[in-house]
């Protein structure tokens, strides 16, 4: 009772708790209202800023283009391959053959026309030419005797003693005996050249490269290469490349080849280009002609980068240089500003950028970058850049 009487009793009290509150409400509405000020003053502030800039009258897009010229390019192509003997002289038994007596030689030697490689017993052969010999010494004395008896007959002839028949027969005598020296002989050389035969040797002068015959051996005309010889020691690169880079080559082009496992730069030089092209690759093979070097041996692989040659010819960036399924093609801008597609055929590619083989003068404005947004028979305001160095 007390308590309801006193709450009740104090209207002053009750009147404070009221003012706090509408304090706070106009407060508040205050608040929101400076909210609403600067949001829209920003918004003011930004559609200020946002105003479209006066039209000039030309929207096409503005490119960039460049001027290539022309410029002196060294070409490198990339290859690899095998490394083999220019002249792989395969060696083998030129005679009858027989039993191996002795080998004179080792793979890595280096050997002279006509050497001695290895020799094959002859045994028989030269008891053969010794009775060839023999045969040559029976027919000369016959011819001796054949010729004293027909100078002899020549003399009685003229006494009567002896017919001109006789003397006919006696000349005939003697020629048959020189015919027999004569075939005799020729047996002799024969069996002498038969017996050369058992010495194997060099065909021509170079380094031998395998050996597959041991003393003690039986070999027979048959039997495959009994020694390899790379001919004068020269080896080369057969590398495979692809028929467009194969037409940017020519014979005495330089190349450096490294062989695999090793930091050499052996220099080279292209000494043939194959005159086909495989068609199921589309490759062909160019041989690059390499100095004697220990480090090169047959049937290694190794690396090459091979001079396509000099010439001027237009660069180009990279992104000036667009491809679809027509090939490859470029952007030139005309006279009227206006772009038209030119279809080019590209070179190397490095770090200065794309070499343009055919296709370009060299004097035209070509679009460098954003070609591949636009059309031919767009028109565009074109922006000069720097020539690719």
């Amino acid at each position: 009772m007390n308590m309801e009487a006193g709450i009740g009793s104090d209207p002053a009290g009750y009147s404070s708790f009221e003012d706090e509150g509408r304090g706070r409400r106009r407060i508040a509405i205050i608040a929101v209202a400076v909210a609403l000020l600067v949001v829209a003053g920003a918004i003011a502030l930004m559609r200020y800023h946002a105003k479209p800039a006066p039209a000039t009258g030309d929207t096409a897009p503005r490119v960039t283009v460049t001027v290539p010229g022309r410029q002196n390019v060294t070409a490198q192509i990339p290859a690899v391959g095998n490394i083999t003997a220019i002249y792989d002289m395969p060696v083998g038994i030129p005679g009858e053959g027989g039993l191996v007596t002795r080998v004179l030689v080792q793979p890595g030697d280096w050997v002279g026309k006509g050497q001695v490689l290895a020799t094959v017993d002859r045994s028989v052969q030269v008891q053969q030419a010794a009775n060839l010999s023999a045969s040559i010494a029976q027919a000369r004395a016959n011819a001796e005797l054949a010729r004293t008896q027909l100078e002899r007959a020549k003399k009685l002839v003229n006494n009567g003693f002896i017919s001109k028949a006789d003397i006919d027969t006696r000349q005939a005598a003697y020629d048959s005996a020189n015919a027999q020296v004569l075939m005799a002989q020729a047996q002799l050389k024969q069996q002498q050249a038969l017996i050369g035969r058992l010495d194997i040797r060099a065909p021509t002068g170079g380094r031998v490269l395998t050996r597959s015959v041991e003393a003690g051996q039986i070999v027979g005309s048959g039997m495959g290469a009994l020694f390899r010889i790379a001919a004068d020691g020269a080896m080369e690169l057969q590398a495979r490349l692809s028929e467009a880079d194969l037409a940017r080559l020519h014979v005495g082009a330089p190349a450096t080849v490294t062989p695999v496992g090793t930091t050499l730069k052996v220099p080279g030089q292209i000494w043939q280009i194959s005159p086909i092209i495989d068609p199921n690759t589309r490759q062909g093979v160019v041989r690059i002609k390499l100095p004697v070097n220990d480090a090169l041996r047959p049937g290694g692989f190794a690396a090459a980068e091979i001079g396509g040659g000099q010439g001027d010819v237009p660069l180009l960036p990279e992104s000036a240089v667009m491809t679809d399924a027509q090939g490859n093609y470029v952007y030139i801008v005309g006279p009227d500003n206006h772009v038209q597609r030119r279809a080019v055929k590209v070179g190397e590619v490095d770090d200065r950028g794309v070499t343009v083989v055919s296709g370009l003068a060299g004097t035209e404005r070509v679009v460098a970058a954003a070609g591949a947004f636009l059309n031919s028979g767009d028109k565009v305001q074109p922006q000069r850049t720097t020539t690719v160095r």
